[in-house]
């Protein structure tokens, strides 16, 4: 008798793959400026920590706030004691609000029609539940963060068929493309139940346009299915175009009183845009009755605790703070953006262009010794343990063209990212003349190093080999 579950002992959460594994290789190794100068630098992370001090300094101006007081009087027992997973009013209003506002006002939001959840992780995950059995499938375009392959199939059961996108066109999505994701879940007798896009897209930094959205809306219309728009980076947007919802489509081709209205879902989090993923604060905001009253059910699996959200609705609900921090916070990631690409290019590196989010997506095509995906990680396992930068392999965000990368850039001083683009640098002009002399050896390693390059080395090209076969 077996004596632990299926779900358990299964390798189906992702936890192993090159994404996470480069993680794994900066916790053994992290770069830090006094103890660990060699260490490896942490470009796999996705996290805003440029705008700290606007946090900090609100904190230090709302005392009662942080000290869970009201008109200076202890609500410590309320807040521990509160427990409805409805969430507290006043927060859910602020965080409608506050969405409302990252969005220029062009839409607004029902408080009623937004649940909690501790995260975007678990809102994906809660929506799977709500809109696919076991066995359906949802098209995301590629190339899509890795972590989805955890967060939307590992305890639902459900299926990714991806959409494949091209560099082509700047991976925009296309009808045909579309189409062609729909045809393959047939032909792999999967029930097509929607389409999950992340707007702006985590890995590409760049925002959907009004015609893809109009695309994408055309589409689930015709199919009879769901769309589910990730936009917890709408408020990362530093560079035109702007960001546009879907939300603001909706109402613009007046899909209020059909269908469609109810099978379009967001997913929002204030991890990205206020840099807070340590206090596990997600929504889903949906117009279908049923899909908010099952997924309110849900959300007593992963609660935002009351102590959170009072804090939360108190700096929320503060207005100026909240068009302070949002113009800031987008000035500075729009200098930190512009860092990492001049940085780059210094080293012969480009990147696609894009205008939001905390990373870019990084052509590294050129330095590829030959166009696999097994040249792409032997790339990779170099740039990790012989430049000591861990940055994720598109091969992990599913990318169907070899040499992609993604590399973050809000997660670090301004010195650690100049010193991260002066390894690269050295790193490309090394392999030049590695080209050009073969007997010019660089990056020596140790005995014990090489070792551990070449197990690791086994494990990520059975991985990615995996990836890829499960995608067919």
């Amino acid at each position: 008798m077996k004596l632990l579950s299926e779900k358990a002992t299964c390798n189906s959460h992702g936890q192993d793959s090159s994404y996470f594994l480069g993680w794994q290789e900066y916790e053994k190794n992290p770069y830090d400026e006094v103890h660990n100068p060699k260490g490896i630098i942490q470009m796999g992370l996705a996290e805003n920590q440029l705008s700290f001090d606007l946090l900090e300094s609100w904190l230090a101006q709302n005392p009662d706030a942080a000290g869970f007081k009201r008109n200076g009087e202890s609500i410590f027992r309320e807040l521990a004691l509160f427990q409805d997973y409805h969430g507290l009013p006043a927060f859910k209003n602020a965080m409608t609000k506050f969405m409302s506002e990252i969005r220029g006002n062009k839409v607004s939001f029902d408080s009623n029609k937004l649940v909690l959840t501790a995260g975007a992780t678990s809102a994906n995950e809660t929506l799977m539940f709500c809109l696919a059995d076991q066995g359906d499938a949802f098209l995301l375009p590629t190339p899509y963060y890795p972590g989805f392959d955890r967060d939307l199939k590992w305890r639902t059961g459900a299926e990714i068929v991806p959409i494949q996108c091209t560099s082509s066109n700047g991976f925009r999505i296309t009808e045909s493309a579309l189409e062609e994701a729909y045809l393959e879940a047939k032909r792999r007798n999967l029930r097509v139940k929607g389409v999950l896009v992340t707007n702006p897209s985590n890995p590409l930094g760049t925002t959907l346009s009004r015609n893809e959205l109009e695309l994408l809306l055309t589409f689930i219309d015709a199919k009879g299915i769901h769309l589910i728009s990730d936009e917890i980076y709408s408020g990362t947007v530093f560079n035109s175009p702007s960001f546009v919802s879907v939300m603001e489509v909706l109402s613009e081709k007046n899909y209020m009183k059909t269908e469609v209205w109810e099978r379009v879902h967001i997913v929002y989090s204030l991890s990205k845009d206020l840099g807070l993923p340590g206090f596990r604060v997600g929504a889903i905001y949906s117009n279908d009755e049923m899909v908010v009253s099952a997924a309110t059910k849900m959300s007593s699996f992963g609660l935002v605790s009351s102590q959170t959200q009072y804090l939360l609705s108190a700096m929320l609900s503060d207005k100026k703070f909240t068009k302070k921090y949002i113009s800031e916070n987008q000035k500075r990631l729009k200098k930190r953006h512009a860092m990492l690409v001049r940085g780059l290019q210094n080293a012969g590196i480009n990147c696609l262009e894009s205008n939001a989010g905390l990373f870019c997506w990084v052509d590294m095509r050129h330095l590829l010794s030959s166009n696999t995906f097994e040249a792409e990680i032997d790339l990779w396992k170099k740039i990790v343990y012989d430049v000591g930068l861990n940055i994720s392999p598109g091969s992990s965000c599913h990318c169907n063209e070899p040499g992609w990368f993604r590399a973050c850039f809000a997660n670090m001083s301004k010195d650690t990212l100049n010193l991260a683009m002066r390894r690269m640098k050295a790193f490309v002009e090394s392999t030049a003349i590695s080209t050009n002399n073969p007997t010019h050896q660089t990056y020596q390693q140790s005995n014990t190093t090489s070792s551990k390059k070449k197990s690791f080395s086994k494990w990520v090209f059975r991985l990615s080999f995996n990836d890829r076969q499960r995608e067919r």
